[in-house]
């Protein structure tokens, strides 16, 4: 069969070819609104273990390299362990808490076990999604979708803000979050045809080079760790931990909720379809076998993103070679750290004004979902009860609800507003009737 030669317009469509060299910046957006977020956790999960800085940055440099190959797997499945969507993949903040114990309390090697392991639960129980997918039903998936979405706003702010930094919410990290988002809103509305689609590159490099000039970007560091260097294959043997194992594990149970609200809403939102089962179970196989070959090199487990999915649902890029060009950045700044340092020198408050307003579109998502699933009384009566039990039993700082429950599922659900609509949603769509909106017409 011929090949069709390679287009432009190809970048709406999940398959054919795109031009490499116009298909670079729309991969290396992607890769630019993630790329601190995926170097963030390592550091704050090594520190708890008594990783020196030395150590600290063999464990950067990997986490690019394998976020790189994850999310390859993930376009260009192998076997069936792989979404064939246009998915990035990162180091995950939902396993910040309970790796931090972990280290702490067993040292980094047992979070490599622990890793190891739980990555391997999890992509067995993705491979057999076609038997327990039917639970998820779509007023759950809806439900998720909107959780997600919600939990994204206050990353979107932090970041604004200029993350965690002595200066937080100091006028010039403001004025940068706000230069950036009103250059991304500017394009977005003066931009012809395909260039519209790159409004979040274009406000990351304006942003970027304000950023420099107000003397906020330090370029001091990106030749600190030489011009080319080899990943660490199993940088700590790894050690085993039955407690350790079984944290992580529920944790990666959490995770396997927001990546199937993740991919859920990327179907939705990117390709205008509801997500079929076999991505469902390809994605979360992914998640969790490349969270084994993370552990193999050091790293914590690897996730969708949702901040990408924002991105896709809002420039409708879906195209898979495209967003390979972004992976293969990634792979190439694992061996090349000054490639890494460059992209990590990007300021908190350039990528929150980029981001705030994709988050925005993960919720719009949801409730698009929301509202193809049907706003009848069941459906309304679980999306209210999930998101406001969700919502407001983690969001509420200054009382503690958890309080009574054992220390693992403290960790699990006090501030995982995702991880207490998913479970709440689940049961009431098991235990509330089918029929109770014909009963409610009866009366």
């Amino acid at each position: 069969m011929k090949q069709l030669p390679p287009t432009l317009g190809n970048i709406y469509q999940l398959d054919g070819r795109v031009p490499l060299l116009r298909a670079i910046p729309f991969g290396l957006q992607h890769i630019l609104a993630m790329f601190v977020a995926n170097l963030t956790p390592i550091t704050i999960i090594a520190a708890a273990g008594g990783l020196g800085q030395t150590e600290i940055a063999v464990l950067l440099q990997n986490a690019m390299l394998v976020a790189g190959i994850a999310t390859l797997i993930q376009l260009f499945p192998v076997w069936r362990v792989g979404s064939r969507l246009p998915i990035v993949m990162g180091v995950s903040f939902t396993f910040v808490t309970v790796l931090s114990t972990v280290a702490a309390n067993y040292g980094y090697p047992a979070v490599i076990g622990a890793v190891l392991c739980g990555g391997v639960f999890e992509g067995v129980i993705g491979l057999f999604a076609k038997y327990w997918r039917k639970i998820i039903s779509p007023v759950v998936a809806a439900s998720v979708v909107i959780s997600i979405g919600y939990s994204l706003f206050s990353v979107g702010a932090r970041s604004f803000g200029g993350g965690y930094v002595e200066d937080f919410g100091s006028g010039a990290n403001l004025l940068l979050g706000t230069i950036t988002l009103a250059v991304c809103l500017a394009w977005n509305c003066l931009a012809k045809g395909y260039l519209k689609q790159l409004s979040v590159l274009v406000g990351l490099v304006v942003g970027y080079v304000v950023a420099a000039l107000m003397g906020k970007v330090d370029l001091s560091a990106i030749l600190s760790e030489g011009i080319v260097s080899l990943p660490s294959l199993l940088p700590y043997p790894p050690e085993f931990h039955a407690g350790a194992i079984f944290s992580v594990a529920i944790i990666f149970m959490v995770s396997a909720a927001e990546t199937i609200g993740d991919t859920t809403a990327l179907a939705a939102g990117g390709l205008g379809r509801d997500v079929t089962v076999k991505e469902i179970s390809g994605s979360l196989a992914c998640d969790g076998f490349s969270s084994s070959i993370s552990g193999l090199f050091g790293c914590p487990p690897v996730t969708s993103f949702s901040q990408n999915v924002g991105l896709i649902n809002m420039t409708k890029v879906v195209n898979r070679f495209t967003i390979a060009t972004g992976a293969g950045f990634m792979i190439l700044a694992g061996f090349l750290p000054p490639v890494g340092n460059f992209f990590a020198s990007l300021p908190e408050s350039v990528l929150g004004g980029c981001t705030i307003m994709m988050f925005g579109t993960i919720l719009i998502s949801g409730i698009e979902m929301l509202a193809k699933a049907g706003f009848t009384q069941r459906n309304v009566t679980i999306a209210a009860l999930s998101l406001s039990i969700g919502i407001g039993f983690t969001a509420a700082s200054e009382i503690d609800l958890w309080h009574i429950f054992p220390s693992v599922v403290q960790s699990v659900f006090s501030a995982n507003v995702v991880a207490v609509v998913f479970v709440v949603s689940i049961l009431l769509s098991l235990i509330l009737p089918k029929d109770m909106d014909i009963k409610r017409l009866g009366e």
